[in-house]
């Protein structure tokens, strides 16, 4: 099954064609999506000569997935509107305006209480030939390299993630729809150079129901094989993969249940009582801020079920032209999560 190609543009090639023809060698690592234009740069320059040593796995994140992307939607996600974290929320704090007030000993707590909430749901298999279906809500920014950012409108993402065991170049199929979003309509292929196998950067069902359900066993898991960007500790890292592994997976209740009950042993995790994400959800949001990161996410989940339902992204630090600290650059909220048996493959609309 072949997805659609990008529309022409006639005779003279767009910057977004060129970027969708970008060769392989500038595909991201198989770690976090990052949050700015620079380090993002930084990250492509670095993966090109470990190019020999691995299959790159640049993922597209809230889109935070922890999927392989192809350098052809990385390029346009990544590099022309900066894609950046998810989360959820179109009406976000000022500039300047700390969001998270419980401590960690209320994190401990309140994580606890998501991992018993996801125990009590029953559990949805997913075969090795089926496809977890995801869509979402999200806003991306807009704007321009070495620009302040600049969030788009709230659009639709939909997304189909393989389940195949085998190693594959196409993991999946990404689908944005709506004002502001990437290639509207058009299903692009979610694919490496080379085939890549399942694990931590291509989570399948089968893969996470085989992960350790004691919390402890699984931070050592997640500790050893997280890689570390230049701009976060392995802490912020893992606090990140996790979320990840969280954002538009299916899993064994048990195994959400020990994700969350990991995350509430890594150091510095708090909660914000109240957030609000890209479909007005009041929810409870869980947070991480580290020192060495300018990028803060937030998870949010449902206040009476507490069920995963989004996450945001903040800038921390001054770190973009025109851009304050506490500036919101990222959202995504998780309208629908399923087991599906098909892909589309055509266009839509």
């Amino acid at each position: 099954m072949n997805a659609d190609k990008p529309p022409s543009a006639g005779s003279t090639r767009s910057e977004a064609e060129e970027l969708l023809s970008a060769p392989a060698e500038w595909d991201l690592p198989p770690s976090r999506h990052l949050h700015f234009k620079d380090v993002l740069m930084q990250r492509i320059d670095r993966d090109s000569s470990r190019s020999t040593q691995s299959p790159p796995a640049p993922r597209r994140r809230f889109p935070r997935t922890a999927v392989v992307l192809p350098v052809a939607a990385m390029a346009l996600a990544g590099a022309l509107v900066v894609t950046l974290s998810g989360g959820g929320n179109g009406s976000a704090p000022a500039a300047g305006t700390k969001t998270a007030e419980a401590g960690p000993n209320k994190a401990s707590v309140t994580l606890d209480r998501i991992a018993a909430a996801s125990m009590a749901t029953d559990a949805t298999p997913v075969n090795d030939g089926q496809f977890v279906y995801v869509e979402s809500l999200v806003r991306a920014n807009k704007g321009t390299f070495g620009g302040p950012v600049r969030l788009g409108a709230v659009h639709k993402r939909e997304a189909w993630f393989s389940q195949d065991p085998d190693p594959v170049k196409i993991t999946g199929w990404l689908r944005d729809s709506g004002k502001d979003a990437i290639m509207p309509g058009q299903t692009i292929p979610i694919e490496s150079p080379s085939a890549y196998p399942v694990g931590i950067d291509r989570p399948t069902y089968k893969w996470l129901a085989s992960l350790p359900t004691d919390p402890d066993a699984l931070l050592e898991l997640l500790y050893a094989q997280t890689q570390v960007g230049d701009d976060e500790s392995k802490e912020q890292a893992v606090f990140f993969k996790i979320g990840d592994l969280l954002n538009e997976t299916i899993m064994p209740p048990e195994n959400a249940a020990a994700f969350y009950k990991a995350t509430a042993r890594i150091p510095g995790v708090t909660v914000i009582p109240d957030v609000v994400d890209t479909a007005g959800r009041h929810g409870i949001g869980i947070t991480r801020e580290d020192p060495a990161s300018a990028v803060r996410d937030e998870w949010i989940f449902d206040k009476q079920k507490l069920t995963y339902i989004g996450s945001r992204s903040y800038m921390t630090k001054d770190k973009e032209k025109g851009t304050e600290a506490e500036t919101l650059i990222g959202t995504g909220a998780v309208m629908r999560r399923t087991v599906v048996d098909t892909h589309p493959t055509t266009t839509a609309g």
